[in-house]
């Protein structure tokens, strides 16, 4: 067997390329699916629990962080603060453009949550539809636990609307002077106040666990395919063998015979 050829430049950017592929398919494709399925699943058990059980006091669930009680059914009394409201700006709802209305809640106990009183379509181009006037009285509210997002730009003014690129209560926060709790309450059907209610997400497993086994196979055929090739080129007859020098025939060397010999006097 000959291993020379391993050590030439080409064979050397194959094999690196190669296992760099396999490492990132073993390494982060594979697991990074793994856990979304793993979310996808904790997030479905989570909304069909709660849809089963019945709403409880928000109390229950302010002392804990949000995302820990995501999709939780919560009750809560208060009253709306419109003067801190925003919207939610460039989302989309069932594959359409909307925006998301955000507006502060403050709890009988004195907390001030954030509620998403659901979406709107926008008219012409990006432009803010007239919002329905929120209660201004005291109201009680069934709602699911949302974990907030974190994108921390501030917040804009745009046709007389103060918009959140995305939603996240300390940037509600600081644009209204508000001290309000990390994350939001989402409005479900037939609230005070609600515009149009957000869809749960859908309930079904999703393509990640499948993917994440297509990264493994992936990168098991790259290395088994770098593996097939290195055994064939190590045998004689490889394609990277160094050419043979071709054979003469007789014919050949004897007409250099006759060519060298001398001439006649």
């Amino acid at each position: 067997m000959r291993l020379s050829f391993l050590l030439r430049p080409g064979w050397l950017a194959l094999t690196l390329a190669v296992w760099v592929f396999a490492g990132a398919c073993f390494a982060l494709l594979a697991p990074w699916q793994f856990s979304r399925d793993t979310e996808r699943e904790a997030q479905n058990h989570a909304v069909t629990s709660s849809i089963r059980d019945q709403p409880v006091p928000v109390a229950q669930v302010l002392g804990e962080p949000n995302a820990a009680n995501e999709w939780r059914r919560v009750t809560m009394t208060g009253r709306y603060l419109p003067e801190g409201q925003a919207i939610a700006r460039l989302r989309t709802v069932q594959g359409e453009a909307a925006s998301e209305v955000l507006t502060p809640f403050r709890l009988d106990s004195g907390e001030t949550v954030l509620v998403d009183r659901g979406y709107v379509r926008p008219v012409n181009g990006l432009k803010v539809p007239e919002l329905k006037p929120v209660p201004t009285d005291t109201v009680t509210l069934i709602a699911w636990v949302r974990a907030g997002e974190n994108d921390n730009r501030d917040a804009i003014e745009r046709d007389g609307h103060r918009e959140v690129y995305a939603i996240n209560s300390a940037v509600v926060g600081r644009a209204a002077g508000l001290d309000i709790r990390p994350g939001y309450f989402q409005l479900t059907e037939g609230q005070p106040g609600l515009e149009e209610a957000l869809p749960l997400p859908k309930l079904d497993a999703g393509p990640f666990f499948s993917y994440a086994l297509q990264w493994i196979a992936f990168g098991a055929m790259a290395l088994a395919g770098w593996l097939y090739f290195t055994v064939r080129e190590a045998r004689p007859g490889g394609a990277l063998s160094e050419p043979r020098p071709k054979r003469k025939s007789v014919a050949e060397m004897l007409a250099e015979d006759e060519a060298g010999a001398p001439a006649p006097r």
